[in-house]
């Protein structure tokens, strides 16, 4: 009947057809632009036969039913006028509303992922049929949009209303058994009886007409506008209000567009929900976060190309326990790598046993693991106080302290008793590779390899390349953290490699503007208001004020010109008298635990009086002025990293910033931070405040975009 690139018309028996969605070229069916187009072709053939059709069947051929829209193209289509968007999505809306509206039933087998316009596809059919372990959701608020193609509409009309915007506000895919409950789906049977089944659903609805008519009225008719109704929705609102954050726009959005047209006419709530898909489409926080999706892909990919030159890791060993060694333990032997964890102390493999031993129970008390499947992880962890079985081990994670010399003398010691085709890596945050390789045999097999803490929690791996690193070494690093589940990220050594090296020329910004008597507690707002997760003087306590004048002394050393202080850093001074943050409860803030045991944390007046005995001078400073002189330094050593070839790409900067610092996702990264404020704006802005030393300087390259009309993405 009908043959595409992406969907076909086959006849069955007895009148029946199925539409089959088989995206060639692809390993997953997507909603892109062929796709749409051959529906709507399909859908005049469909038209066109007449009464020769008695009923339509819609499966996929692949593992998974439809995965969503095609986000490659949302950046393109993003870029038009409103008007033109708004277009296209009545182009869309036409198609599903035709498919909703043919004169014989319809019924949607779902297997695998029905996610976004998947999951919109199918709900525009008379009934669903699911597959036991099918999953179907709406996710389009992780990329903020909301549903486009009649999801916001159908779906609160299906299922109960705080269901369906819970579904919409979280994103999360949901499973077969909860959308039966709700409505969503009418029957969930064994993947293997699934199209049996909906073959069986769809010959019965031939036979009952009215069982469709009444399926198609119930997603189509608009709610009744009872006082009842009225409070729920104020009550819905209200509730999400005190969770929902302002700059993520698109979950608030979607709570006030189902609640605006709950009570409309099938069209008019249709026209409000591509309104709202529009609108949202030209925000910075949805330029942002689809951005760093296709970031996030993209370093997939590179890391798959990667992992096709690399030899498997089947035992790991780490030395130094405690709490980094522990999460490295933890992260591999989750993997179902075994690992080594080495220590010469007891204490220390004491604390690195513990440390996974808790990050496990939290996998127990979210569901994601039992008893019996904690003791098999943990029985994957050996400590270890002599060196055991080296000769066995394929990749070791050193991760003493970090201090050149101890490093240096324990990646030599433990180097000859490796096998000689064993790779060897540092866990260093600041230390170069280069010179931790001159003690070394073999610094072709050597490369760095830094987690970030807590190793648990935090996704990002750098894998410094040294100058000698072999790229088998590389990829095999790589692809042992990718196995821990872990995404890496290439890096050039050079002192504070990517991460350390952008965070602390922000660091030092935050040193300038507490000696211009600027009080630590007014930029920990400020800055948490523009979207960090914590001020810079909280974070310099989680961190440790120790470990951040280590690192930062690092960088004074690497780079000098623009890294240096003015007289002794204000951390400094916080060491020298006994400060170390939250280790020792005395830092920035001081922190204890009240009388219901919960940790508490209130300003150090000892901080205070410290800093007001060094502030140089006392400006007027906005927060603006808070805000710019923080980020312009940050997002300039992002600049000099692009630039200098530390990493290979935009993405990869921004996405170094965003899973190793938790930049603010909503603004998507440095580089794009830049571009969203515009290369002359931001220009003007490092101009502004260039009498603050090199870190404000442009460098060439930015000049060269500027004058060019180039941006980053």
């Amino acid at each position: 009947m009908y043959s595409g690139k992406a969907i076909s018309l086959q006849a069955l028996d007895s009148g029946l057809v199925e539409l089959v969605l088989d995206l060639q070229g692809s390993s997953v069916n997507k909603l892109d632009q062929l796709t749409l187009n051959e529906l709507g072709e399909a859908l005049q053939q469909l038209t066109e036969a007449g009464a020769s059709v008695q009923g339509l069947l819609i499966r996929s051929a692949k593992p998974a039913f439809v995965v969503g829209a095609d986000i490659t193209e949302f950046t393109t289509l993003f870029k038009r006028p409103e008007a033109e968007l708004l277009h296209w999505m009545s182009g869309v809306h036409e198609h599903f509303s035709r498919l909703e509206n043919l004169p014989f039933p319809t019924v949607a087998a779902v297997n695998g992922f029905a996610l976004g316009g998947g999951l919109e596809l199918a709900l525009a059919a008379d009934c669903r049929v699911l597959a036991e372990d099918a999953k179907v959701g709406l996710p389009e608020v992780t990329l903020g949009i909301c549903p486009g193609f009649g999801g916001t509409v159908r779906l609160s009309r299906l299922a109960d209303l705080s269901a369906a915007l819970e579904w919409m506000t979280s994103g999360k895919p949901q499973a077969a058994a909860k959308a039966l409950k709700l409505g969503v789906a009418d029957q969930v049977v064994p993947a293997t009886e699934l199209q049996d089944a909906a073959l069986a659903l769809l010959r019965a609805l031939v036979n009952d007409p009215a069982a469709s008519r009444a399926n198609r009225q119930r997603k189509q008719q608009a709610l009744a506008n009872t006082p009842a109704l009225q409070a729920q929705l104020e009550g819905l609102s209200a509730s999400y209000t005190k969770t929902l954050d302002a700059r993520y726009p698109a979950a608030g959005a979607i709570v006030a567009l189902v609640s605006q047209h709950a009570t409309q006419s099938f069209g008019t709530a249709l026209e409000m929900e591509a309104q709202t898909f529009a609108q949202l489409a030209k925000t910075t926080a949805s330029q942002s976060l689809i951005g760093l999706f296709l970031s996030d892909q993209s370093l997939k990919r590179k890391a798959k190309g990667w992992i096709a030159k690399a030899d498997k890791v089947q035992q790991g060993a780490v030395l130094g326990a405690g709490i980094m060694g522990g999460g490295v333990a933890y992260q591999s032997a989750l993997s179902g790598v075994p690992i080594i964890m080495k220590d010469i102390r007891d204490e220390a493999l004491a604390l690195g046993s513990k440390t996974a031993s808790k990050a496990l129970d939290k996998l127990i008390e979210k569901g994601r693991l039992d008893e019996a499947g904690k003791q098999q992880v943990l029985a994957r962890i050996h400590p270890e106080l002599e060196y055991q079985d080296f000769e066995r081990v394929d990749l070791v994670v050193e991760a003493v302290v970090e201090n050149p010399k101890i490093k240096a003398a324990v990646l030599s010691e433990v180097e000859g008793l490796m096998r000689p085709d064993a790779i060897l890596t540092t866990n260093t945050s600041t230390i170069s590779i280069d010179l931790l390789a001159k003690s070394l045999k073999r610094p072709e097999l050597f490369c760095g390899m830094h987690f970030f803490n807590p190793v648990p929690l935090m996704p990002l791996v750098e894998v410094i390349r040294g100058s000698q690193s072999s790229e088998k070494t590389l990829a095999t690093t790589l692809a042992y953290a990718v196995a821990m589940g872990k995404t890496p990220i290439v890096v050039k050594d050079c002192p504070g490699f990517l991460v350390n090296r952008v965070l602390f020329p922000y660091f030092n910004g935050f040193n300038r503007l507490l000696k211009d008597g600027v009080d630590f507690e007014r930029i920990d707002r400020v800055m948490e208001a523009f979207g960090w997760p914590m001020g810079p003087a909280y974070l310099a306590d989680v961190v440790g004020i120790d470990t951040m004048v280590h690192a930062d002394q690092v960088l004074q050393v690497g780079f000098p010109d623009r890294m240096g202080h003015e007289g002794e850093p204000i951390m400094e001074a916080l060491l020298a008298a006994g400060a170390l943050g939250q280790k020792n409860g005395k830092g920035f803030y001081e922190y204890g635990v009240d009388a219901q045991g919960k940790r508490t944390k209130t300003p150090s007046a000892a901080a205070h009086a410290l800093i007001a005995e060094r502030v140089q001078a006392k400006p007027e400073v906005s927060d603006e002025d808070i805000i710019d002189r923080l980020m312009i330094p940050m997002c300039l050593e992002s600049v000099r990293c692009l630039e200098e070839g530390i990493v290979d790409s935009a993405e990869e900067v921004d996405m170094g910033l965003i899973l190793g610092l938790g930049f603010p996702r909503f603004r998507g990264g440095a580089l794009r931070y830049i571009d969203h404020l515009g290369l002359a704006v931001f220009a003007q802005k490092a101009v502004t405040h260039s009498a603050h030393g090199g870190l404000y300087q442009l460098t060439p390259g930015f000049n060269a975009r500027l004058q060019n009309g180039q941006t980053y993405f």
